[in-house]
This record gives structure tokens, C-alpha cells and sequence, in this order.
């Protein structure tokens, strides 16, 4: 009966992915281009990885653009208004970023070079 009623108002309901927080919190970030690929690069290789898949794809979207901001040195690395769209502090964040850090240090020695292929474009 809810499929029914929801199909009649023609809503859509859908799991909630990484790329949905993004889209959010990159706003959040007035970010320049440099930082909105290496962030959908971090993230993309967190999906790849059991150790990230466990973990919810808010902190993972969030975790991503704090580790953007540590590798391209921008400071303040979490602002008040990252925190309250994200509802992390950043003390949360540390561990999965350095998750992302880490598989990011290792992706050229990775079995999957498509990643690597596809963020090393010039456009990216």
C-alpha cells in the first residue's frame, strides 16, 4: 500500500549514497575545482574498500573533504559551517580520513587502475 501511494504522489525514495552528501557538503565547503576532484576521488576509492563500505556514507562524504583540506593545505581545515551542515566535529572525522589518506598513498600500487587512470586526466 505504500509503494501504491507513494508511486500516486510520484516520489522516489532511494538508499542513501556517498555522492548525496556530497553534493551538500561540497557546497558547504565553497570549494575550488582542485579540491571537488580530490574530494570524489577520496571518496571513490573509500567505495572500493571493506574498511570504508562499513562505515555511513555521511562520515565517509565528510571525512573526505576534511582530508582534501589537510592534502591541499587549506585552512581552517573544519569550519562551523562545515560542521553544522555535516553534524560531525571534526575529532570524529580523523580515523576515516586517514583511511581515505592511506588508500590514496597506496592507489598506484593498486590492482584497480581505472581510479587512477581516470583522476590522472588533466581535467581532473
Amino acid at each position: 500500500m505504500e509503494k501504491t501511494i507513494l508511486r500516486k504522489l510520484e516520489w522516489t525514495l532511494t538508499v542513501p549514497m556517498h555522492y548525496m552528501y556530497l553534493v551538500q557538503f561540497i557546497k558547504a565547503s565553497i570549494p575550488d575545482k582542485e579540491l571537488e576532484c580530490l574530494v570524489y576521488f577520496l571518496v571513490e576509492l573509500g567505495m572500493m574498500n571493506y574498511d570504508i563500505i562499513m562505515l555511513c556514507p555521511s562520515m565517509v562524504a565528510a571525512s573526505a573533504i576534511h582530508a582534501a583540506y589537510c592534502t591541499l593545505n587549506k585552512t581552517p581545515l573544519w569550519t562551523k559551517t562545515l560542521k553544522f551542515h555535516t553534524g560531525f566535529f571534526e575529532t570524529q572525522l580523523v580515523d576515516c580520513a586517514k583511511l581515505l589518506m592511506y588508500f590514496h598513498s597506496k592507489v598506484g600500487e593498486s590492482k584497480l587502475k581505472v581510479m587512477h587512470r581516470k583522476y590522472s586526466n588533466p581535467k581532473r
